[in-house]
């Protein structure tokens, strides 16, 4: 595996031409992003992997300083895996024209957690930006549990970059709990309770799929949640094309954005 910390370095070494894929990732690496990489290394002939804590996605101070760090581990994994190429930089190479990162949503995308979140998801679209102004992979390989994201992701790379947008299913532990790097930061007791929470949406998608009258119910269902002392930011169900609220049996998905002990978790089915 070859390290890059420099843009030029990473450009002037690898041949984009050359079918590789791109796995974007902030580190604090798990399950669900060995199997992005996996994708990659099966679709394509190289692996490029980022890792890159990225300040602007980042709402508030306290959630960067704590958000989960271990580097060692990730590059050990990263070579088990046999990635063909890490690309390690600093904030300085990122952001040294900022320029590039005055990024606006339309009002229409205003939702989920970019309502709950200002700037969040413009902090992302502007570090995709910066990647794919500067070096050209065939595809881009991004998780189902950031689903919204992936359509954000989606819609600025249109028209703008050649680029493959590749969603890969959520990967899910023993109890439906999605992997997350943040899951590290939760108690016995906080997993027990994000468990129940993905159970319980997993079940009301499967009510919803047999009977589409218990879409009704989701306020319900919110309250039950709600009951076990869980702060939720929202639970709601939207099309998953486009994330407007008009969805019927065959598009709609279920979103949750909740707290457990400070920790923000989302999920979605």
């Amino acid at each position: 595996m070859i390290i890059f910390k420099s843009i030029n370095k990473l450009n002037k070494e690898v041949n984009f031409k050359a079918n590789v894929g791109f796995v974007p990732t902030m580190g604090a690496l798990h399950k669900g992003h060995i199997s992005l990489i996996k994708s990659s290394k099966k679709m394509c002939k190289k692996t490029l992997v980022s890792i890159f804590v990225n300040p602007l996605q980042f709402n508030k101070k306290k959630d960067l300083k704590r958000y989960p760090k271990n580097l060692n581990k990730d590059l050990k994994l990263l070579k088990k895996l046999r990635v063909d190429y890490l690309f390690l930089p600093k904030i300085s190479e990122i952001y040294k024209n900022k320029r590039n990162i005055k990024i606006k949503l339309n009002k229409k995308d205003k939702v989920l957690c970019a309502k709950y979140r200002p700037g969040h998801f413009e902090g992302v679209l502007a570090v995709i930006n910066k990647f794919l102004l500067n070096f050209k992979p065939k595809a881009m390989f991004l998780g189902e549990k950031d689903y919204q994201q992936i359509v954000l992701i989606k819609k600025f790379v249109k028209n703008k970059f050649k680029i493959k947008i590749i969603k890969c299913k959520t990967v899910r532990s023993n109890n439906l709990l999605p992997y997350s790097s943040r899951n590290s930061l939760l108690s016995n007791e906080d997993i027990k309770k994000a468990s129940f929470v993905s159970n319980t949406i997993c079940n009301y998608f499967v009510s919803i799929k047999r009977n589409f009258n218990n879409i009704l119910k989701i306020n319900e269902v919110k309250k039950n949640i709600e009951s076990k002392r869980i702060k939720t930011d929202y639970f709601e169900i939207r099309n998953k094309v486009n994330l407007s609220k008009k969805f019927n049996k065959k598009n709609f998905k279920i979103f949750i954005a909740y707290y457990l002990n400070g920790i923000r978790l989302i999920d979605n089915i």
